[in-house]
């Protein structure tokens, strides 16, 4: 028996010892991938569940296709001013419908080159499209291109509108492969031209074809479908009635894409010409506002999408001051023109909250459409050392840090001031006041001019922006409309601000279909660097280069004045507790102005509207003006006064 159970007691601790520590770690690695496996599973099953109760809600939402049957014309639009009264008709036009038979070959391959090249290759949604373009913003750090196919375009200018939502981009996807199952390539693109907008009031190719060029679409040529299929990007910007060399350089890119996408040849790309001076010019609608009017027509697909219903558009206009505008611009270039070589301008009125409530785009609308505050990019010189000097106030400069003025080179750079003087040691708000360039250039050198165009980006400037240290003296190319806006930042106490035009837009039936949402502003500067800078800004007005804006001790003015070399732009951009204006002048060719710098007839002129214009009234018609909060709390805390 003893041996027995040694040898009982041998075999359980061989088995132990085989088993040992390894094998209970091994047993319980699988017991946790078997845990973990079972986890993945569920937590896939659930998400797959929502996923496709999501995607079954958003499929029970969508909008019926059958709209895309009806003949297609365009509404009705009636404008209307801040109190009501009406500001522009447009009339409902109807236009020819255009089959695919009707389209040139060539117009079809701008159309596809140029919006979606895999037009014919893909199922509604082109995933290579789709990487190449996140590809491209990844690289550019911004959006340059878009992954939308012409299904895909359709979907959402038809049915879904603008809004920039996941459900609205997921069922612009789903309704996009729903009209690949119920319409061929050839109806769906046939609807597309048909449907969507090419500028100046005309949605679709045969609207556009008439009026652009006055002919049938049938008889475009290469070059002008070529230059139709660019307006689809940005109707205002590359239309050949505002700006011919934009537009043809835009056509250029056409013929481009066209080449690089086999539709067309090199050969024949380079004989794609047309003479711009001979396109058809319509004769311009009549209307009370036109440049303000335009603006606001360009905006409506971008925030209704189409439609065939009449709508009426409740904007910000004031008919008051946009009068004021207009003819005090028209007044002054007239007693200029030969003394001073002054032929354009452009002013643009805000509120502080960015609602526009004048907008004069040039002398005379008949003789040019081109909206110079919108179109014309030009240098606004010293206007942009407001960025500089923001920049540094939140880097931690204070107002009275002294600098001094002399001789300087930076970078085998050697900036001059405009009245070749240097005066020693100065404070840094003196400096702005007096628009000293040296000590700009000695504050954006020590900020840096990554800092100071992130700060101009941050108050809306989008366009390039010069990175060298030239760039501090405004050498960017900017408009007046965004530098407009910029300033509203400062008289709206240091809060988000963005310009617009539009409050409402109604249908016949009274239905809203689209309202600004002023919501609760963001904070985009301290308020104690937007207290400095507005300090700076009235120094300049009180004491500095812009003594003419001077208003009065009741009335407070704010601004900076702004010269290109060789006074080809000429700047002033200012504010009062209840209006941003900006003023611009100069000429169409670049031709230097004589003796016009932006403290001299910029200056003179934002003081006559400045103080002509009332104050706004609170109670309009539609309510469209309400002094928020923060901006009444910001003038309180300067002022002490309501």
């Amino acid at each position: 028996m003893p041996p027995a159970k040694r040898k009982s007691k041998s075999k359980t601790a061989k088995s132990k010892k085989k088993t040992g520590i390894f094998g209970s770690k091994r047993r319980k690695k699988k017991s946790f991938k078997r845990r973990l496996l079972r986890l993945v599973i569920i937590l896939s099953l659930w998400i797959g569940l929502l996923i496709a109760s999501m995607l079954g809600y958003y499929a029970m939402t969508l909008p019926s296709v059958d709209k895309l049957d009806v003949e297609s014309s365009v509404p009705s639009i009636e404008l209307l001013a801040i109190n009501g009264i009406p500001v522009g008709q447009y009339g409902r036009r109807q236009h020819d419908q255009v089959t695919y038979d009707d389209l040139p070959q060539h117009l079809i391959d701008a159309v596809i080159s140029t919006e979606d090249r895999r037009f014919f290759n893909h199922m509604g949604v082109d995933v290579f499209g789709l990487a190449r373009a996140m590809w491209a913003n990844w690289r550019a750090g911004r959006i340059v291109q878009g992954g939308s196919t012409i299904t895909q375009q359709l979907a959402k200018n038809v049915f879904l509108g603008p809004q920039r939502t996941m459900k609205r981009k997921i069922q612009e996807m789903m309704l996009a492969f729903y009209l690949e199952h119920r319409f061929t390539k050839e109806e769906i693109l046939t609807i597309y031209l048909n449907r969507i907008y090419f500028g100046a009031g005309n949605y679709g190719i045969g609207s556009a074809a008439a009026f652009y060029f006055n002919k049938p679409v049938s008889e475009l040529n290469l070059y002008e479908s070529a230059m139709l299929a660019g307006l689809v990007k940005a109707p205002s910007r590359y239309s050949p009635l505002n700006n011919t060399e934009l537009a043809g350089k835009r056509t250029d890119q056409v013929l481009i894409n066209m080449v690089n996408n086999n539709t067309l040849s090199p050969a024949k790309a380079a004989t794609g010409e047309y003479d711009l001076s001979l396109l058809y010019k319509p004769t311009p609608k009549k209307t009370h506002y036109p440049y303000y009017s335009d603006w606001i027509k360009e905006q409506l697909p971008e925030y209704i999408g189409t439609t065939e219903d009449d709508i009426s558009v409740i904007t910000t206009l004031d008919p008051d001051v946009q009068q004021i505008a207009a003819r005090t611009l028209m007044r002054y270039v007239k007693d200029t023109q030969k003394r001073h070589n002054v032929t354009q301008g452009a002013i643009v009125v805000m509120s502080p909250d960015g609602a526009v409530r004048a907008m004069v785009g040039g002398v005379n609308y008949k003789q040019s459409q081109f909206n110079r505050v919108l179109q014309a990019f030009r240098q606004p010189g010293s206007a942009f050392k407001l960025f500089v000097y923001l920049a540094a106030l939140e880097q931690g400069f204070y107002p009275d840090d002294m600098f001094v003025d002399e001789p300087i080179t930076i970078d085998q750079w050697t900036p001059r001031n405009w009245n070749n003087r240097y005066v020693g040691q100065v404070p840094m708000d003196n400096a702005f006041a007096y628009s000293i360039n040296t000590i700009a250039a000695l504050v954006a050198k020590q900020v840096t001019m990554k800092r100071v165009n992130q700060m101009a980006r941050r108050l809306g400037l989008d366009g390039e922006l010069d990175p060298n240290l030239t760039g501090a003296l405004g050498t960017s190319a900017v408009n007046l409309l965004q530098m407009t806006t910029a300033y509203a930042h400062i008289a709206n106490g240091g809060k988000q601000t963005s310009a617009y035009g539009i409050v409402r837009v109604m249908d016949e039936g009274q239905k809203v279909l689209f309202e600004h949402d002023k919501g609760n502003l963001a904070d985009v500067l301290p308020m104690d660097v937007t207290s400095h800078m507005h300090d700076m800004l009235v120094k300049v007005v009180q004491e500095g280069t812009a003594k003419q804006a001077f208003l009065d001790k009741e009335r407070v003015a704010a601004g900076k004045t702004g010269t290109s070399q060789q006074s080809r732009d000429a700047w002033f951009i200012g504010y009062t507790k209840d209006y941003v204006i900006g003023v611009w002048l100069g000429n169409d060719n670049n031709a230097p102005m004589i003796n016009v710098g932006g403290g001299g007839l910029p200056a003179v002129i934002w003081h006559d509207i400045a103080d002509k214009i009332q104050v706004p009234s609170r109670n309009t018609t539609y309510g469209t003006y309400q002094e928020s909060s923060q901006h009444k709390s910001f003038w309180d805390k300067i002022f002490g006064t309501d």
